[in-house]
């Protein structure tokens, strides 16, 4: 049965996630709240919303979750040469209200976004808090690529990534998951299988074997404040 939240009470716990729906898989619970403490409570939890215009706030737990470990992230022969020759700058933090706004652009598949005025909104909250963060691709003063996701201790949950030039995402990829080495941080949380992804290192694992790990790693201190880097666009 699936679970309905209270949208005026944020503290309303989320059932289990075993709980969640077996078809569609990992549906968990509907209605509720975008806020803060709900979005953290989720994301600590392994639940993440996804849902489009006209849909009540539908929550998620699949039954498997595409991670990538940052210290295995792979980087093919041909990505390698692309990174040593490449004009692409990419930088941490500094444009994420363009970014979630690109992410949520039209895909060349047709298909609608789910990134709805209300989640994005919700997400500059986070950002606003230091706990959502963009990754950015430059290409003369444009940005031409980018990703933003969730950090939480010393797990990062990447929520949805675009492309404007061959390889753009690949590079905001690489280089989150450099800067997230370089910070300890253990597990970055794809959420669902794309091949894209997979290429570069990301595997499928259990549920609850996620959930281990974050319950680990997301009490852990993880890097504070704004992320940026130096070396943007002018």
């Amino acid at each position: 049965m699936l679970y309905l939240l209270d949208g005026t009470d944020p503290t309303m716990p989320f059932p289990d996630v075993e709980d969640a729906e077996c078809e569609p898989d990992g549906l968990l619970a509907l209605g509720g709240d975008l806020t803060p403490r709900r979005l953290i409570s989720a994301y600590r939890r392994g639940i993440f919303p996804w849902y489009g215009a006209g849909q009540p706030i539908l929550w998620w737990a699949p039954s498997l979750r595409l991670v990538l470990f940052p210290e295995r992230l792979h980087i093919s022969r041909s990505l390698r040469k692309t990174l040593r020759r490449t004009t692409l700058v990419p930088t941490l933090d500094q444009a994420f209200p363009q970014v979630i706004r690109a992410c949520a652009g039209p895909r060349r598949d047709g298909a609608g976004t789910w990134l709805v005025a209300d989640m994005i909104r919700a997400y500059e909250r986070l950002h606003d808090l230091h706990l959502a963060h963009s990754v950015e691709v430059w290409e003369d003063g444009a940005l031409v690529g980018g990703l933003y996701g969730v950090a939480m201790g010393q797990a990062f949950f990447g929520e949805s990534m675009f492309s404007r030039r061959s390889d753009a995402s690949k590079i905001a990829l690489v280089h989150l998951a450099q800067r997230l080495s370089e910070w300890n941080y253990r597990v970055i949380d794809c959420q669902v299988r794309t091949e894209h992804l997979v290429s570069m290192g990301a595997k499928e694992i259990p549920r609850q074997a996620l959930i281990r790990l974050l319950d680990t790693w997301t009490p852990l201190p993880g890097r504070e404040g704004n992320w940026q880097d130096v070396g943007a666009a002018s």
